[in-house]
Protein backbone atom coordinates (compact mmCIF):
# COMPACT_ATOMS: atom_id res chain seq x y z
CA UNK A 1 0.00 0.00 0.00
CA UNK A 2 1.63 3.47 -1.09
CA UNK A 3 2.35 5.72 1.86
CA UNK A 4 1.12 9.76 1.29
CA UNK A 5 4.44 11.43 1.75
CA UNK A 6 2.92 15.43 0.64
CA UNK A 7 -0.54 16.98 0.68
CA UNK A 8 -1.25 20.10 -1.20
CA UNK A 9 -4.78 21.08 0.25
CA UNK A 10 -6.83 23.79 -0.78
CA UNK A 11 -4.05 25.59 -2.47
CA UNK A 12 -4.34 29.22 -3.68
CA UNK A 13 -1.92 31.14 -5.46
CA UNK A 14 -2.08 34.79 -6.42
CA UNK A 15 0.11 37.99 -7.82
CA UNK A 16 -1.03 40.73 -8.22
CA UNK A 17 -4.67 39.94 -7.79
CA UNK A 18 -4.10 37.47 -10.85
CA UNK A 19 -4.80 33.47 -10.00
CA UNK A 20 -2.23 31.03 -10.57
CA UNK A 21 -3.22 28.72 -9.08
CA UNK A 22 -7.18 27.75 -8.05
CA UNK A 23 -7.90 25.40 -5.54
CA UNK A 24 -5.18 22.86 -5.98
CA UNK A 25 -6.21 19.70 -4.10
CA UNK A 26 -3.34 17.07 -4.70
CA UNK A 27 -1.47 13.88 -2.99
CA UNK A 28 1.97 12.71 -3.62
CA UNK A 29 3.12 9.27 -2.65
CA UNK A 30 6.40 8.31 -1.11
CA UNK A 31 8.81 6.89 -3.99
CA UNK A 32 6.60 7.94 -6.13
CA UNK A 33 7.45 9.57 -9.99
CA UNK A 34 5.15 12.38 -10.41
CA UNK A 35 4.77 14.53 -13.28
CA UNK A 36 2.95 18.03 -13.38
CA UNK A 37 2.21 18.51 -17.24
CA UNK A 38 1.20 21.56 -18.98
CA UNK A 39 1.55 24.46 -20.92
CA UNK A 40 3.60 27.79 -20.34
CA UNK A 41 1.94 29.85 -17.86
CA UNK A 42 -0.36 26.63 -16.41
CA UNK A 43 0.58 26.87 -12.26
CA UNK A 44 2.97 23.94 -12.68
CA UNK A 45 6.62 25.61 -11.92
CA UNK A 46 4.29 27.79 -9.27
CA UNK A 47 3.29 24.45 -7.52
CA UNK A 48 6.64 22.61 -7.59
CA UNK A 49 8.18 25.95 -5.83
CA UNK A 50 5.21 26.04 -3.24
CA UNK A 51 6.23 22.48 -2.33
CA UNK A 52 9.93 23.08 -2.08
CA UNK A 53 9.24 26.75 0.11
CA UNK A 54 10.12 29.00 -2.36
CA UNK A 55 6.88 30.27 -2.31
CA UNK A 56 4.14 30.18 0.10
CA UNK A 57 0.78 29.96 -0.97
CA UNK A 58 -2.09 32.96 -0.75
CA UNK A 59 -4.15 30.24 1.16
CA UNK A 60 -4.09 27.19 1.52
CA UNK A 61 -1.92 24.01 3.14
CA UNK A 62 1.26 22.30 2.81
CA UNK A 63 1.61 18.78 4.72
CA UNK A 64 4.97 16.94 4.49
CA UNK A 65 4.63 13.32 6.18
CA UNK A 66 1.49 14.97 7.82
CA UNK A 67 2.75 17.95 9.50
CA UNK A 68 2.10 21.36 8.10
CA UNK A 69 5.30 22.97 6.56
CA UNK A 70 3.61 26.19 4.81
CA UNK A 71 5.92 28.17 7.20
CA UNK A 72 9.35 25.73 7.21
CA UNK A 73 11.92 27.72 4.79
CA UNK A 74 13.21 25.75 1.59
CA UNK A 75 16.58 24.64 3.51
CA UNK A 76 14.59 23.09 6.47
CA UNK A 77 12.39 21.17 4.27
CA UNK A 78 13.45 17.60 3.10
CA UNK A 79 13.57 18.34 -0.59
CA UNK A 80 16.25 19.25 -3.39
CA UNK A 81 15.20 20.61 -6.91
CA UNK A 82 17.21 20.29 -9.76
CA UNK A 83 16.63 23.31 -12.33
CA UNK A 84 16.91 23.65 -16.14
CA UNK A 85 19.52 26.27 -15.25
CA UNK A 86 21.97 23.87 -13.43
CA UNK A 87 23.77 26.54 -11.05
CA UNK A 88 27.24 24.38 -11.21
CA UNK A 89 29.76 26.05 -9.38
CA UNK A 90 32.60 26.57 -12.46
CA UNK A 91 35.54 27.33 -9.98
CA UNK A 92 35.15 23.92 -8.40
CA UNK A 93 35.86 20.51 -9.73
CA UNK A 94 33.15 18.08 -10.27
CA UNK A 95 33.63 16.06 -6.70
CA UNK A 96 33.64 19.53 -5.12
CA UNK A 97 30.25 20.55 -6.96
CA UNK A 98 28.99 17.33 -5.64
CA UNK A 99 30.17 17.46 -1.82
CA UNK A 100 29.58 21.17 -1.64
CA UNK A 101 26.15 20.36 0.58
CA UNK A 102 27.89 17.90 2.54
CA UNK A 103 30.65 19.89 3.60
CA UNK A 104 28.28 22.54 5.07
CA UNK A 105 27.34 19.64 7.39
CA UNK A 106 30.40 19.48 8.21
CA UNK A 107 30.40 15.47 7.62
CA UNK A 108 33.61 13.60 8.09
CA UNK A 109 36.04 13.59 5.27
CA UNK A 110 35.64 9.85 4.90
CA UNK A 111 31.64 10.24 4.40
CA UNK A 112 32.00 12.91 2.20
CA UNK A 113 34.24 10.67 0.23
CA UNK A 114 31.76 7.75 0.04
CA UNK A 115 28.79 9.65 -0.64
CA UNK A 116 29.94 11.56 -3.61
CA UNK A 117 31.78 8.69 -4.94
CA UNK A 118 28.19 6.95 -4.60
CA UNK A 119 26.35 9.58 -6.06
CA UNK A 120 28.49 9.69 -9.01
CA UNK A 121 28.87 6.07 -9.71
CA UNK A 122 24.41 6.48 -9.71
CA UNK A 123 24.62 9.07 -12.50
CA UNK A 124 27.46 7.37 -14.61
CA UNK A 125 30.23 9.43 -13.86
CA UNK A 126 32.37 7.65 -11.59
CA UNK A 127 36.04 8.44 -11.92
CA UNK A 128 35.18 12.29 -13.23
CA UNK A 129 35.65 13.60 -9.91
CA UNK A 130 38.76 15.91 -10.69
CA UNK A 131 37.32 16.93 -13.89
CA UNK A 132 36.68 20.64 -14.34
CA UNK A 133 32.66 21.31 -14.57
CA UNK A 134 33.27 23.40 -18.16
CA UNK A 135 35.03 20.33 -19.27
CA UNK A 136 31.47 18.26 -19.63
CA UNK A 137 28.61 18.28 -21.91
CA UNK A 138 25.20 19.56 -21.17
CA UNK A 139 24.31 16.08 -20.75
CA UNK A 140 27.30 15.67 -18.05
CA UNK A 141 26.55 18.47 -16.69
CA UNK A 142 22.90 17.73 -15.83
CA UNK A 143 24.16 14.58 -14.33
CA UNK A 144 26.26 16.33 -12.00
CA UNK A 145 23.39 18.46 -10.52
CA UNK A 146 21.70 15.59 -9.99
CA UNK A 147 24.38 14.09 -8.39
CA UNK A 148 24.63 17.23 -5.96
CA UNK A 149 21.11 17.18 -5.55
CA UNK A 150 20.82 13.10 -4.27
CA UNK A 151 24.05 13.13 -2.18
CA UNK A 152 22.17 14.73 0.85
CA UNK A 153 19.66 12.20 0.93
CA UNK A 154 16.49 14.16 0.27
CA UNK A 155 13.17 12.72 0.57
CA UNK A 156 11.83 14.25 -2.20
CA UNK A 157 14.03 15.69 -5.66
CA UNK A 158 11.86 18.40 -7.43
CA UNK A 159 13.16 19.12 -10.97
CA UNK A 160 11.68 21.69 -12.94
CA UNK A 161 12.48 21.11 -16.83
CA UNK A 162 15.74 20.01 -15.90
CA UNK A 163 16.24 18.75 -19.80
CA UNK A 164 15.19 21.36 -21.54
CA UNK A 165 18.67 22.50 -22.45
CA UNK A 166 19.72 19.23 -23.87
CA UNK A 167 19.20 18.20 -27.39
CA UNK A 168 16.50 15.65 -28.33
CA UNK A 169 18.87 12.29 -28.10
CA UNK A 170 20.08 13.20 -25.27
CA UNK A 171 16.89 14.17 -23.80
CA UNK A 172 15.45 10.95 -24.88
CA UNK A 173 18.63 9.21 -22.97
CA UNK A 174 18.32 11.25 -20.12
CA UNK A 175 14.42 10.06 -19.54
CA UNK A 176 15.69 6.28 -19.07
CA UNK A 177 18.30 7.51 -16.90
CA UNK A 178 16.16 9.85 -14.13
CA UNK A 179 13.66 6.84 -14.21
CA UNK A 180 16.34 4.63 -13.11
CA UNK A 181 18.05 6.64 -10.85
CA UNK A 182 14.79 7.12 -9.18
CA UNK A 183 14.22 3.46 -8.66
CA UNK A 184 17.72 3.06 -7.09
CA UNK A 185 17.53 5.61 -4.78
CA UNK A 186 14.30 5.11 -3.92
CA UNK A 187 12.72 8.74 -3.10
CA UNK A 188 10.03 10.82 -4.96
CA UNK A 189 10.46 12.72 -7.81
CA UNK A 190 8.44 15.68 -8.62
CA UNK A 191 9.07 16.63 -12.15
CA UNK A 192 7.67 19.23 -14.14
CA UNK A 193 7.50 19.53 -18.57
CA UNK A 194 5.41 20.66 -20.96
CA UNK A 195 6.69 17.83 -23.08
CA UNK A 196 4.12 15.19 -23.43
CA UNK A 197 6.25 12.12 -24.40
CA UNK A 198 8.74 12.93 -21.24
CA UNK A 199 5.76 12.88 -19.00
CA UNK A 200 4.44 9.58 -20.44
CA UNK A 201 7.66 7.80 -20.30
CA UNK A 202 8.95 8.48 -16.98
CA UNK A 203 6.22 8.61 -14.69
CA UNK A 204 3.90 6.66 -12.49
CA UNK A 205 1.42 9.49 -12.16
CA UNK A 206 1.21 12.35 -14.36
CA UNK A 207 -1.23 15.53 -13.14
CA UNK A 208 -2.09 17.27 -16.31
CA UNK A 209 -2.76 21.39 -15.33
CA UNK A 210 -4.00 24.22 -17.21
CA UNK A 211 -4.80 27.35 -16.06
CA UNK A 212 -4.09 27.27 -12.55
CA UNK A 213 -6.56 23.66 -12.26
CA UNK A 214 -5.67 20.09 -12.51
CA UNK A 215 -7.18 19.09 -15.82
CA UNK A 216 -6.87 15.38 -14.70
CA UNK A 217 -4.86 12.48 -12.68
CA UNK A 218 -3.87 9.17 -13.70
CA UNK A 219 -1.41 6.80 -14.95
CA UNK A 220 0.28 7.75 -18.07
CA UNK A 221 -1.80 4.96 -20.14
CA UNK A 222 -5.08 6.35 -18.57
CA UNK A 223 -4.33 9.98 -18.82
CA UNK A 224 -3.74 9.44 -22.57
CA UNK A 225 -6.13 6.29 -23.66
CA UNK A 226 -9.23 8.25 -21.62
CA UNK A 227 -8.54 11.81 -21.63
CA UNK A 228 -11.24 13.08 -19.14
CA UNK A 229 -12.17 16.59 -21.52
CA UNK A 230 -11.45 18.18 -24.75
CA UNK A 231 -7.80 19.74 -23.26
CA UNK A 232 -6.10 16.50 -21.95
CA UNK A 233 -7.20 14.86 -25.97
CA UNK A 234 -5.46 17.63 -27.32
CA UNK A 235 -2.57 17.78 -24.94
CA UNK A 236 -1.42 14.48 -24.72
CA UNK A 237 -0.69 13.07 -28.18
CA UNK A 238 -2.63 13.98 -31.35
CA UNK A 239 -6.80 13.96 -31.16
CA UNK A 240 -9.13 14.31 -33.77
CA UNK A 241 -12.58 15.45 -31.60
CA UNK A 242 -15.87 15.34 -33.29
CA UNK A 243 -19.17 16.38 -31.45
CA UNK A 244 -21.66 13.35 -31.25
CA UNK A 245 -24.34 12.32 -28.87
CA UNK A 246 -25.03 8.80 -26.73
CA UNK A 247 -28.53 6.98 -28.45
CA UNK A 248 -28.04 4.75 -26.06
CA UNK A 249 -24.67 3.03 -23.86
CA UNK A 250 -22.17 1.35 -26.02
CA UNK A 251 -23.09 3.37 -29.43
CA UNK A 252 -22.32 6.47 -30.66
CA UNK A 253 -23.72 8.71 -33.28
CA UNK A 254 -21.54 11.35 -35.58
CA UNK A 255 -21.91 12.39 -38.97
CA UNK A 256 -25.80 11.50 -38.73
CA UNK A 257 -24.26 7.42 -37.98
CA UNK A 258 -24.49 5.64 -35.23
CA UNK A 259 -20.62 3.33 -34.44
CA UNK A 260 -20.48 0.56 -31.87
CA UNK A 261 -18.08 2.15 -28.76
CA UNK A 262 -17.53 0.88 -25.63
CA UNK A 263 -18.29 3.27 -23.37
CA UNK A 264 -21.49 3.59 -21.43
CA UNK A 265 -23.27 5.50 -18.43
CA UNK A 266 -24.06 8.46 -20.35
CA UNK A 267 -27.70 10.18 -20.47
CA UNK A 268 -29.61 8.89 -23.18
CA UNK A 269 -28.54 11.39 -26.46
CA UNK A 270 -26.58 13.18 -24.19
CA UNK A 271 -24.13 15.82 -26.38
CA UNK A 272 -20.35 14.34 -26.06
CA UNK A 273 -17.04 15.35 -27.22
CA UNK A 274 -15.79 12.08 -29.33
CA UNK A 275 -11.99 11.36 -29.23
CA UNK A 276 -10.65 9.23 -31.68
CA UNK A 277 -6.24 8.41 -32.03
CA UNK A 278 -4.98 9.33 -35.42
CA UNK A 279 -3.10 5.85 -35.11
CA UNK A 280 -6.71 4.09 -33.97
CA UNK A 281 -7.85 4.86 -37.77
CA UNK A 282 -7.96 2.27 -40.73
CA UNK A 283 -7.50 3.37 -44.04
CA UNK A 284 -10.09 0.80 -46.59
CA UNK A 285 -11.47 0.84 -50.00
CA UNK A 286 -14.47 3.41 -49.89
CA UNK A 287 -16.68 0.89 -50.55
CA UNK A 288 -15.53 -0.82 -46.68
CA UNK A 289 -15.80 2.38 -45.00
CA UNK A 290 -17.66 3.53 -42.42
CA UNK A 291 -16.83 7.17 -43.46
CA UNK A 292 -15.47 8.52 -46.97
CA UNK A 293 -13.26 11.55 -47.08
CA UNK A 294 -11.20 13.35 -49.14
CA UNK A 295 -6.84 13.58 -48.82
CA UNK A 296 -6.12 17.33 -48.52
CA UNK A 297 -2.51 16.75 -47.05
CA UNK A 298 0.17 14.25 -46.83
CA UNK A 299 3.70 14.75 -45.02
CA UNK A 300 6.20 12.02 -44.08
CA UNK A 301 7.01 11.54 -40.49
CA UNK A 302 9.79 8.49 -41.69
CA UNK A 303 7.86 5.74 -39.52
CA UNK A 304 4.88 7.28 -40.74
CA UNK A 305 2.33 9.16 -42.75
CA UNK A 306 0.39 12.18 -41.20
CA UNK A 307 -2.63 12.20 -43.61
CA UNK A 308 -5.00 14.80 -43.21
CA UNK A 309 -8.31 14.08 -44.85
CA UNK A 310 -11.50 16.42 -45.10
CA UNK A 311 -15.00 14.55 -43.84
CA UNK A 312 -17.55 17.19 -44.29
CA UNK A 313 -15.63 20.31 -43.79
CA UNK A 314 -13.78 18.90 -40.60
CA UNK A 315 -10.08 17.67 -41.15
CA UNK A 316 -8.89 14.52 -39.56
CA UNK A 317 -5.46 13.37 -38.73
CA UNK A 318 -4.82 9.70 -39.36
CA UNK A 319 -1.91 8.51 -38.74
CA UNK A 320 -0.64 5.43 -41.28
CA UNK A 321 2.15 3.56 -42.97
CA UNK A 322 -0.01 3.13 -45.93
CA UNK A 323 0.61 5.87 -48.54
CA UNK A 324 -2.77 8.05 -50.04
CA UNK A 325 -1.96 11.14 -52.29
CA UNK A 326 -3.52 14.11 -52.26
CA UNK A 327 -6.95 14.41 -53.47
CA UNK A 328 -7.81 10.89 -53.52
CA UNK A 329 -11.24 9.42 -51.52
CA UNK A 330 -10.68 7.13 -49.11
CA UNK A 331 -12.89 4.96 -46.33
CA UNK A 332 -11.84 4.64 -42.96
CA UNK A 333 -12.62 2.03 -40.13
CA UNK A 334 -12.94 2.76 -36.48
CA UNK A 335 -13.26 0.11 -34.34
CA UNK A 336 -15.07 0.31 -31.06
CA UNK A 337 -12.21 0.61 -28.71
CA UNK A 338 -10.89 3.82 -31.01
CA UNK A 339 -13.92 5.62 -29.51
CA UNK A 340 -13.31 7.51 -26.50
CA UNK A 341 -16.60 9.29 -24.98
CA UNK A 342 -15.92 12.53 -23.04
CA UNK A 343 -18.39 14.65 -21.56
CA UNK A 344 -19.05 18.54 -23.10
CA UNK A 345 -16.55 20.73 -20.66
CA UNK A 346 -15.56 23.91 -21.17
CA UNK A 347 -12.55 23.29 -24.05
CA UNK A 348 -15.32 21.22 -26.17
CA UNK A 349 -15.25 23.10 -29.71
CA UNK A 350 -11.54 24.61 -28.90
CA UNK A 351 -9.46 21.63 -30.53
CA UNK A 352 -9.52 18.41 -32.67
CA UNK A 353 -9.75 20.37 -36.35
CA UNK A 354 -6.64 19.83 -38.55
CA UNK A 355 -7.44 22.68 -40.62
CA UNK A 356 -4.68 24.55 -39.36
CA UNK A 357 -2.71 21.64 -39.55
CA UNK A 358 -0.40 23.28 -42.21
CA UNK A 359 -0.19 26.71 -39.68
CA UNK A 360 1.01 24.15 -37.24
CA UNK A 361 3.83 22.66 -39.30
CA UNK A 362 5.22 26.18 -39.61
CA UNK A 363 5.22 27.66 -36.39
CA UNK A 364 7.23 24.27 -35.56
CA UNK A 365 9.60 25.53 -38.10
CA UNK A 366 9.78 28.78 -37.21
CA UNK A 367 13.66 29.99 -35.80
CA UNK A 368 13.86 28.40 -32.36
CA UNK A 369 16.11 31.83 -31.09
CA UNK A 370 12.51 33.92 -31.49
CA UNK A 371 10.52 31.93 -29.13
CA UNK A 372 9.29 32.89 -26.17
CA UNK A 373 10.84 31.75 -23.22
CA UNK A 374 8.77 28.87 -21.35
CA UNK A 375 9.41 30.25 -17.44
CA UNK A 376 6.38 30.76 -15.63
CA UNK A 377 6.64 33.45 -13.83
Amino acid sequence: MAKELIRLSDIVMKFDDEVIIDHLNLYINDKEFLTLLGPSGCGKTTTLRIIGGFQTPTSGDVFFDGVRINDVPPHKRKVNTVFQKYALFTHMNIFENVAFGLRIQKLPADEVHRRVEEALALVNLAGYGKRSVNSLSGGQQQRVAIARAIVNRPQVLLLDEPLGALDLKLRKDMQIELKRIQQQVGITFIYVTHDQEEALTMSDTVVVMNEGKIQQIGSPEDIYNEPKNAFVADFIGESNIIDGTMPEDRVVRMYGRNFPCLDEGFAPGESVDIVIRPEDIDIVPVAEGQLTGTVTEVTFKGMHYDIIVDFRGFKWLIQTTDYSPVGAKIGVKIDPDGFHIMKKSRYSGQFGDYSSYSDEYDELNEDPDTEVDGDEE
